[in-house]
């Protein structure tokens, strides 16, 4: 690829005015299916998208969406350790206390060795909770369940770095897992609840004598209602409401002693109220569920600006449109959801192919829909950070800023070299590219050299499936480029031609979009 500012999307600027009008079955093909699976999920195989193209708009997205029907990978009880970062104990508190009372250093000293080695264990441990949800992206018979919790992680954006507690960011995460296409009630009650979210948002130390407003402010600011929907009074009296809000060890504590009873008045709304009441006040406003859905929009359908009145009419008039349901059925998401990806509006020939891929997009998707194996997560998991997407470690509390963001002259390199190591198994510091398949079986993702009915089929239409397949598209100029690099001193129907066509494919500016 000669410039990053060759990613550029081909479709118009701006979809049309249809709203959320549901698509006809006649006008969902192979291109709806295929955006469908990159959108709800990380793509998917070309039997997975033709499956889905023959079900129709309806079967399909009720498959995506009601993925509580589909078995789960199931969590092991003992997954993770729990005890590497512990409070002390009522014994090694008062070792601590007549250390230092006797300024007994070497006490000390000791104490403080037993909490570094624990803090490199639980360091040690997060690389590990990283590795193991992008096993789980991969492997998951539910993807839209992990494209959602990839989006909540986004949204109450929380950081390792901050909670220093690998344990408390994999219960958030199974937390934002269990709760990913449910009720938003229940989503902010787990946040404001979450350990990892009090901690990083320091509303441990949100007392009645001095309210912390951290959380009150992004609860409002960033994970309901966006800005100038609110002012300073209802942030501090949403801090009032979330005092004695805390944590012991790894489970939420209400610490009663530390809470403002008194009467408060948020948004509105007048009472002693606590979090829950503070939940229902941000509920009943008009601002949360628009705003909600602009943040929706924006992950699933198109980047855009999250203030109305930086879009144009037709997107305006769609968000509106989910805002409307998502109070019309109580801020349950699967309607909303499936509002959206059975509307014409969602495959508009504006919104297909135009979102840069993210990191975890990128990789997982390729590794889903290309068959191709993880080799070494920890290789995969270090691309991703190098891409500026390390999961469980977003820059701030606003998540990732995403987009254009995610692509500049360092990070492609690192995409396309990550992407030929999935496809080959070689990373760039060797120089066997190619000469070994590394158990990639490309000739299984083209459709042609495994049908009975088509017993010798041309290097074009080999390569026109393939591009199909990985970039939505296929034109002459395109198929000939591929077909003169990749059949070197080999037929199309070989193996390691095949695997040379996906490196070329997927070193396309295309191929970073979906």
């Amino acid at each position: 690829m000669s410039s990053t500012s060759s990613i550029q999307p081909e479709a118009p600027d701006h979809p049309s005015e249809d709203s959320l009008a549901p698509i006809k079955d006649e006008d969902f093909g192979y291109e709806q299916a295929r955006h469908l699976l990159l959108r709800a999920g990380f793509g998917g195989t070309d039997l997975q998208i033709r499956t889905l193209a023959q079900w129709g708009p309806e079967k399909a997205v009720e498959h995506l969406v009601e993925y509580g029907t589909i078995p789960a990978i199931a969590d092991r009880e003992d997954e993770f350790d729990s005890t590497i970062i512990r409070p002390l104990n009522d014994e090694e508190r008062q070792t601590l206390a007549r250390a230092r009372s006797r300024q007994d250093e070497d006490t000390i000293a000791r104490i403080r060795l037993l909490r570094q080695r624990a803090q490199r264990d639980d360091r040690r441990q997060m690389r590990e909770i990283q590795r193991w949800w992008l096993t789980r992206m991969v492997q998951s018979p539910r993807p839209l369940e992990e494209k959602l919790t990839l989006f909540w992680h986004g949204h109450f954006a929380t950081s390792f770095r901050i909670t220093e507690d690998s344990y408390h960011m994999y219960a958030q995460n199974r937390m934002l897992r269990t709760n990913a296409s449910g009720n938003v009630s229940d989503l902010l009650r787990g946040i404001i609840t979450d350990p990892a979210m009090l901690r990083y948002l320091n509303n441990n130390q949100n007392r009645k004598s001095s309210p912390n407003e951290n959380l009150a402010r992004e609860l409002l600011e960033l994970f309901t209602m966006g800005e100038g929907n609110y002012g300073e009074r209802d942030i501090k009296e949403a801090a009032r409401a979330l005092t004695g809000y805390t944590y012991q060890d790894d489970s939420f504590v209400f610490n009663t002693n530390q809470h403002d009873g008194g009467s408060k008045t948020i948004l509105g709304i007048r009472g002693t109220l606590d979090g829950d009441g503070l939940v229902n006040a941000i509920l009943r406003q008009r601002a949360c569920s628009e705003f909600l859905s602009a943040k929706l929009y924006k992950f699933f359908v198109r980047d855009i600006p999250l203030e109305a009145r930086g879009n144009d009419s037709a997107t305006r008039k769609a968000v509106l449109d989910l805002a409307n349901t998502m109070r019309r059925v109580k801020y349950e998401l699967r309607p909303v959801l499936k509002r959206l990806f059975m509307s014409r509006h969602f495959y508009d020939p504006a919104n297909i192919g135009t979102k840069i891929k993210s990191p975890a997009e990128l990789l997982v998707g390729a590794v889903r829909s290309l068959n191709v194996p993880v080799r070494d997560m920890g290789i995969v998991t270090d691309a991703m950070d190098l891409m500026g997407q390390s999961v469980f470690y977003p820059p701030s509390v606003k998540g990732w800023d995403g987009g254009r963001a995610w692509i500049n002259t360092a990070t492609m390199f690192v995409r396309q070299n990550t992407l030929v190591y999935l496809l080959t198994g070689e990373l760039p510091s060797r120089t066997n590219l190619l000469k070994e398949s590394h158990h990639v079986n490309a000739m299984a993702l083209v459709p042609c050299l495994n049908n009975p009915d088509i017993p010798d089929p041309s290097d074009d239409q080999i390569v026109r499936e393939l591009a199909m397949f990985t970039l939505g598209f296929s034109n002459n100029e395109l198929v000939e480029t591929v077909v003169r690099g990749s059949a070197v001193n080999d037929s199309m129907r070989s193996e390691r031609a095949v695997t040379r066509a996906l490196v070329m494919l997927t070193s396309m500016p295309e191929y970073q979009l979906c």
